[in-house]
Order: structure tokens, then C-alpha cells, then sequence
């Protein structure tokens, strides 16, 4: 004990070790934590455990994108009939716009409790008045699920009082807006889907039984989550609709060689060994999603080009952004037409011009796109 200490102020300094990583150690971490190395996963659930959503989205330039994201990870024994299974059974949930598993529903009753929220914001509070003042049409729409089971929102009566104001897709549509904020505050949720429409019922009819856990709990073990899953991510991040990209407190510090501020990184994915394969990875795939991260680690210049005019795309309409190893290095242009019963792949964009064996790796995956949609395969010249 030093000279002069006392038994009752004696401490002991904790010094937290800060991971330096070079940017193949962050790539490889991150390939890793999406399930998207050599080590393939087998079952759809314990992917989607792992990754801890699908994003849903229902444009099939290709095909789904829960379903391109699972059949990256699973390779060609995977079928789309397993995640409706799925969703059929309540294993998996369907939570604004993302698949999950069921049981992380408790991860998310304290915040519906809260909705919108506590800390005040002109967007929360126009939501929270507008609710406010169609309540009789929130309370309908209660009372005819409850009677009829689940519904379109299209064939659910608009009895709004005040309409829904947007310059965008959204103007007047009150319905579809209202059963949204209501699936936001835990009273409805998506019961399946017919065609492209999302059927609305009772959220208590939908989730499992479980408990909420404490707001602030819930937060924390979200973040360890996705940490897991993505494993490296900024502490903080910008807002952003839907999934954040942060993820707090979860993990340990690092930092990245070339890149500036600091991270969190998945511990138990440091100093792994890498063994890396080629897949075709979906716009919307967590690999890709931030795309900040993306263009720091991966160097890879790239976007979704679906909303622009077809003389300003650089890579195609829905090009899928190609893995190799530990590198992001080209885009595919592909289209499954499905009513000539093809995939057209109308051209292979190399970042940096391809060997022969990348080549071969990348053509692989998409002769295996092709015979996992039962299309023929027709490509660029």
C-alpha cells in the first residue's frame, strides 16, 4: 500500500484497452459477424437470430430482398416458403418493416408504451397529435380487426377527421399511415401478407406473450445485439429511419487504421481466422445498409439507383453489390423477367479489373441466382 493511502481510499485504476484494426481486421470482422464468410449457416432461423432482422422489402427486380439476404447466407437449399413458414408459426415477426425473431418482441413493448417517445421533437409531436385527433377512426379500426380478422388496409374504411399531409407517396393516405403509427404503439400488427399488401391484425393476436423489458434495458441489449451482428460499429451515428446504425456502449473501443473517430467492436470476433468466399449481396444487405461504413472500410463506391432517371445509373437498376473474400469489387446488373423466365444480367461491373479466378467465383454465384429462382440464365455479351 503507498505511503500515506488509507484502507477506505485505496483503488484500483481500470484502464480499458482501445482494439487498433487495420481495415482488412475491420473487414473481416464485419464479413464474419453478417455470416457471410466460408462458414456457411444452415438453418433460417438461426440466421435471422444472428443478423436480428430481414429488412422487407417487396421490390423483385431480383427477387425480395429478406429473401436474397437469406439465400446469400444459406446458398440454394434455402426456399422463400421457409421464411413465410416461419412467419405462419410466429417463430418470426414482422416489426416495421423487418422480419425478427419473436422473442426480441420484448425488446420493443417499453417503447410502443411510450410511443411516440419522450424526448420532444416537431415530428413526434405532429404523430402524436395527429393520432390524437382521428381517435374514433383508431378506435374503429381497433374494433374491426377484433371482429373480422386480419385485413388489407385498403379495405378498412377511411373515417379520419384530419387527413394525413405529405408532399410524397404518403399524402391522404390515412389508413396506412394510422395502422403504422398503431403497429408503433403495439396496439396492431402484420399478420401476413396478400400479394403485396401487408394484413393488418390485433398485435395481441400476432406477438408471443412475453414480458417487456425496461426501456433502458431493452436499449442496451439492442445494441449488444446488433453489435453482434454487425460486428463494428460508431458509438453514435446520425438518426436514421428504421434500424439505427449505432450501437452505444456494447462491445470495446477501437480504432481503424486510415479512418478517423473511434468504434465499437465485437470482441469475441477479434483474431479469428479468416477464410472468405464470393457471394451477391442484396442493396438492403446489413454488409452494404450503412453506407458511410461501407465506403470507410470497404472503399466501395456505390448506391441503390432504382430512384434515378435510367440515363444517370452508373450500375444498373438494382445492381447487387459483389463480395469476394474480404473486398466489395464489383456490381451486378441483374433482372429475373420473370414472365420470359429469365435472369437477365445485363453487365458485370469490375472496380478493379478481375482475375481469372474472381472471375470464375463471381459467374458461379450467378449461374446458382439463376437456378435458385428456376430461371434461365441470359447474359451480357
Amino acid at each position: 500500500m503507498a505511503c500515506g493511502s488509507h484502507p477506505g481510499h485505496f483503488r484500483l485504476a481500470l484502464v480499458t484497452m482501445v482494439h487498433e484494426l487495420s481495415r482488412q481486421d475491420a473487414r473481416r470482422i464485419a464479413v464474419h459477424a453478417q455470416l457471410l464468410d466460408a462458414d456457411r449457416p444452415t438453418d433460417l432461423q438461426d440466421v435471422v437470430r444472428h443478423l436480428t432482422l430481414l429488412q422487407v422489402d417487396q421490390v423483385r427486380a431480383v427477387a425480395p430482398s429478406a429473401d436474397l439476404v437469406a439465400w446469400t447466407r444459406l446458398g440454394s437449399a434455402y426456399a422463400p416458403a421457409e421464411l413465410g413458414a416461419a412467419l405462419a408459426a410466429r417463430v418470426l415477426v414482422e416489426l416495421q418493416m423487418t422480419v425478427r425473431p419473436a422473442e426480441d418482441i420484448s425488446l420493443y413493448l417499453a417503447d410502443m408504451a411510450a410511443w411516440p417517445g419522450t424526448v420532444p421533437s416537431p415530428w413526434r409531436d405532429r404523430c402524436r397529435g395527429w393520432v390524437a385527433a382521428n381517435d374514433t377512426c383508431r378506435r374503429d379500426l381497433l374494433h374491426r380487426l377484433e371482429a373480422l380478422g386480419p385485413q388489407r388496409a385498403r379495405d378498412l374504411p377511411d373515417t379520419c377527421e384530419q387527413p394525413w399531409g405529405s408532399s410524397g407517396w404518403n399524402n391522404n393516405r390515412n389508413v396506412g399511415r394510422l395502422l403504422e403509427m398503431m403497429e408503433a404503439r403495439g396496439e396492431v400488427a402484420v399478420s401476413g401478407h396478400e400479394g403485396r399488401d401487408r394484413l393488418w391484425d390485433l398485435a395481441e393476436r400476432v406477438y408471443p406473450e412475453v414480458d417487456a423489458v425496461p426501456a433502458e434495458e431493452a436499449r442496451r441489449t439492442r445494441d449488444e445485439l446488433r453489435l453482434h451482428s454487425l460486428g463494428l460499429a460508431r458509438a453514435r451515428a446520425p438518426v436514421c429511419p428504421g434500424e439505427p446504425q449505432d450501437v452505444g456502449e456494447a462491445g470495446e473501443p477501437a480504432v481503424v487504421e486510415g479512418v478517423r473517430g473511434r468504434w465499437r467492436v465485437e470482441p469475441s470476433l477479434l483474431g479469428r481466422p479468416f477464410h472468405g468466399r464470393t457471394a451477391l449481396l442484396s442493396p438492403l444487405d446489413r454488409l452494404v445498409f450503412d453506407r458511410r461504413r461501407m465506403q470507410e472500410i470497404f472503399a466501395f463506391d456505390y448506391q441503390l439507383e432504382m430512384y434515378k432517371p435510367k440515363a444517370s445509373r452508373r450500375w444498373g437498376y438494382y445492381a447487387l453489390p459483389v463480395l469476394h473474400g474480404d473486398r466489395l469489387v464489383g456490381k451486378v446488373d441483374a433482372t429475373a423477367d420473370r414472365r420470359a423466365g429469365v435472369l437477365r444480367v445485363d453487365a458485370l461491373h469490375e472496380d478493379e479489373p478481375f482475375d481469372e479466378a474472381t472471375r470464375a467465383a463471381v459467374h458461379d454465384e450467378i449461374k446458382d441466382l439463376a437456378q435458385w429462382l428456376e430461371l434461365d440464365l441470359a447474359l451480357y455479351p
